[in-house]
């Protein structure tokens, strides 16, 4: 698939965090309640621009007031997880464009790799003053294409 003008193509490093699955996250039939996975997916994606990309979620949304909004969420369910297990959550960017990005976050057993749960997230970079949409900052985008060799 061609990128249109102002869009990348995805890198393909996937971002990952071991997780594992708590009481807190179980409906009372003893698996991952969905909405859990949100939340769950939710916290990789702020461990993944401030640790993977080394910007700062906290120093992003407070100071700079660049705020990063759903606006489009298609979510698949394959298989349960349940209290206990040790999972393995992913993410990475299918796609790059001037003022938002898609990503791909899964769930996923890291020994034998069957996925639990994956979905595809729409962000995009908006003023917290304006709530408009505007570009994705360049350190932002710097720090994304970093991890594209083949986009660098």
């Amino acid at each position: 698939m061609a990128a249109s003008a102002g869009e990348t193509e995805a890198p393909q490093a996937e971002f990952q965090r071991a997780r594992m699955i708590r009481f807190s996250d179980c409906d009372p039939a003893g698996i991952v309640f969905y909405p859990q996975y949100f939340v769950m997916l939710n916290g990789l994606v702020e461990d993944w621009v401030s640790e993977g990309l080394g910007i700062g979620y906290h120093a992003l949304i407070g100071e700079r007031r660049i705020g990063l909004p759903t606006v489009r969420l298609e979510a698949d369910f394959r298989a349960v997880s349940r209290m206990g297990d040790h999972v393995a959550l992913g993410l990475a960017v299918e796609r790059l464009g001037s003022r938002s990005m898609t990503l791909v976050l899964r769930c996923f057993d890291p020994a034998s790799g069957e996925l639990r749960m994956q979905m595809k997230q729409v962000l995009v970079t908006t003023s917290l003053e304006s709530h408009r949409a505007v570009e994705i900052p360049q350190d932002l985008r710097t720090a994304i294409l970093r991890g594209a060799p083949s986009l660098a």
